[in-house]
């Protein structure tokens, strides 16, 4: 007489004896306790893999904006550095704390970065022209103008070099070399912030053109 489950075969000898010959079934675990295992790890999986998908997704945000800003102050850099190129060196000594033509220069790096709205208070607060230069530096002004972005009490300040007497190329000439340096504040500094120290990271553009006049 043989009886037949779902998962192996006894054979039971004749004679009513209900003991079975070689039973050599393995228990098998209940199909409701295998489901909450398999679900049980994915969940598991979920878990360890959603922050890393977080810092993935916000990670990627955080450096367009990054590096959308540094474009746009690239071309910032290279538009004052094509405009002063332009100027007339007729003020450009040492003694002079504030040259005038290179006050021109400034306001067209400050427009074109208010323009592309790097700068969020641009012509707000203290964030207006006409600006002072810094100590002069042989022949480099250094121009800074503070409060750009009200979200941040520090670190806001628009750093604008312009250096009416660099040597570049070969034969060697004279250039402006205008330098912009403005810091990109992370959004998403609470996630990213094992990756950086400070919750701003600083951005800096050069661009040289030759003196035309």
């Amino acid at each position: 007489m043989s009886w037949v489950t779902a998962s192996t075969t006894r054979v039971f000898p004749a004679g009513g004896n209900n003991v079975p010959i070689g039973d050599t079934a393995a228990p098998v675990a209940p199909v409701c306790v295998l489901l909450r295992n398999v679900q049980a790890a994915a969940l598991l999986e979920f878990a360890i893999a959603l922050p890393i998908l977080v810092l993935f997704v916000v990670g990627i945000y955080d450096f367009s904006g990054a590096f959308n800003q540094k474009l746009k102050m690239e071309q910032a850099a290279q538009g004052g550095a094509i405009f002063a190129g332009t100027q007339p060196t007729s003020d450009i000594t040492s003694s002079n704390g504030n040259p005038g033509s290179l006050q021109a220069v400034v306001a067209a790096v400050f427009n074109s970065l208010a323009g592309s709205r790097v700068l969020p208070n641009a012509n707000q607060g203290t964030c207006v022209l006409p600006v002072a230069p810094g100590p002069v530096n042989g022949l480099t002004w250094t121009y800074t103008i503070s409060g750009c972005n009200s979200a941040y009490t520090t670190n806001n300040d628009l750093t604008i070099v312009i250096n009416r007497a660099s040597v570049s190329g070969s034969p060697a000439a004279f250039c402006t070399l205008v330098t912009v340096t403005y810091p990109y504040h992370w959004r998403f500094y609470s996630v990213i912030q094992s990756l950086f120290p400070a919750n701003f990271t600083s951005l800096s553009e050069s661009a040289t053109v030759h003196n035309q006049m």
